[in-house]
């Protein structure tokens, strides 16, 4: 019969919560500094996960440590050397065990290397696909499960599970550098570093201030770090500019029955004005540089919509117009079809809606949308119907009893 040693379980239970915690909160920047030296993203994670095993067990005997992610990452380059020494390694891979080898890193420093740009640029090298690109990054940068990636890109969790192994393996066959790139290839790259960081701020903005991890704010901090190492790119100021002014409303989200609120209902006393000073300025220094660009509507379309003393619709479906000269995607459209409806254009959007049912139909904003537009030109059956759908595919608690209450706020037919 096993004795049970006084206070183990407590530390046992103790080990489990901060290598949650750690696991959570810094395992984007634990892999970046594991991957920059490895050059190797799979290879990184699987000892990253090894360390994080042999944490549970050796914080759980013996005790936190000065500095848990410190231990991870240390632990994890000890096994990435191991690994590396018992294998017939490539060149790349003999230059990786060089560089750990010579790392000296202090286990009990809190100070983890920010690599993460670095990942970024590697996982948005040209030679993945788009979509790989983006799924990799929230991966391997915030952490995001594969189930929540799948549901970000409409896919199911097989085929998206399929798409990150395959992404990793092309990195690691192509011999993809973990680096920024010099300036003359930023042009290149730089579409895809802004969309990605701008994804991990929507999937932030849905998932709310609340969260353990506030995607936001990282990629808030992200696009802030792009913008001091390419000062004076108008996109870059756009993206930044566009972010500051949608996250100065989420306070104001979520109303007092914790139903979601678009912006024309919200509270703007609990707006942050700080913000959106901030992101207003950083737009009109990008429009000045006389260089459109995506990022720079999609901000203007932000700020259009806290206009005073209600959004600006005409102006707002204006410059959906304009993006879709960038985008000709079905979303750009079924926003550019909401803009028209609230400038009182409601059957020619809902025409337009209902145009794009085979593009859309397994797009939660889609269902919504039509239900709201229906229900304006009177078909409440058929609203109702739509109501449904969007209800059960809801992103989050809030968006659903939004829906819900319009659901209900209709007439009985």
């Amino acid at each position: 019969m096993t004795k049970t040693v006084p206070g183990s379980t407590a530390r046992t239970i103790a080990a489990a919560k901060e290598l949650d915690r750690v696991m959570r909160l810094d395992r984007g920047r634990l892999i970046a500094a594991l991957a920059a030296g490895l050059r190797d993203l799979s290879l990184a994670e699987d000892v990253l996960q090894e360390a994080a095993v042999s944490a549970l067990k050796h914080w759980g005997r013996s005790g936190l440590p000065t500095s848990p992610q410190g231990w991870l990452l240390q632990v994890a380059r000890c096994k990435a050397i191991d690994r590396l020494r018992s294998a017939k390694r490539s060149k790349l891979q003999t230059e990786a065990l060089a560089i750990l080898t010579d790392d000296d890193a202090d286990p009990d420093t809190n100070v983890i290397p920010d690599h993460r740009l670095r990942l970024i640029f590697a996982c948005c090298h040209p030679a993945l696909d788009p979509k790989s690109r983006v799924a990799l990054t929230l991966r391997t940068v915030c952490g995001l499960t594969t189930v929540e990636i799948a549901r970000a890109f409409l896919d199911n969790d097989t085929t998206m599970g399929q798409r990150l192994s395959r992404a990793k393996a092309k990195i690691s066959a192509a011999g993809i550098p973990f680096a920024v790139p010099d300036p003359e290839l930023w042009p290149a790259r730089l579409d895809a570093v802004l969309t990605t960081v701008y994804l991990i701020f929507t999937t932030g903005y849905i998932a709310g201030p609340n969260e353990p991890r506030d995607l936001c704010l990282e990629a808030e901090y992200l696009m802030r770090l792009i913008d001091q190492l390419r000062p004076n790119d108008a996109e870059i100021e756009g993206a930044l500019a566009m972010m500051l002014l949608t996250a100065a409303r989420r306070a104001a989200r979520i109303g007092d029955d914790g139903a979601s609120l678009p912006p024309a209902e919200q509270n703007r006393t609990l707006w942050d004005s700080a913000r959106i000073t901030e992101g207003r300025s950083i737009l009109a220094r990008a429009v000045k540089r006389n260089d459109a660009g995506p990022f720079q509507i999609k901000a203007a379309i932000a700020d259009c919509q806290m206009a005073e003393p209600a959004p600006d619709w005409l102006q707002i479906a204006a410059l959906y117009r304009a993006l879709w000269q960038y985008e000709p995607t079905s979303v750009v459209a079924l926003n550019s079809a909401v803009a028209m409806a609230e400038a009182g254009q409601t059957e020619h959007a809902l025409e337009w809606v209902e145009s794009l049912a085979d593009q859309l139909s397994d797009y939660q904003p889609w269902h919504a949308t039509r239900a709201a537009l229906l229900a304006k030109t009177g078909n409440y059956s058929q609203s109702a119907a739509a109501y449904r759908h969007a209800i059960a595919t809801a992103p989050g608690q809030a968006e659903a009893l939004f829906l819900e209450l319009r659901l209900a706020a209709l007439p009985q037919t």
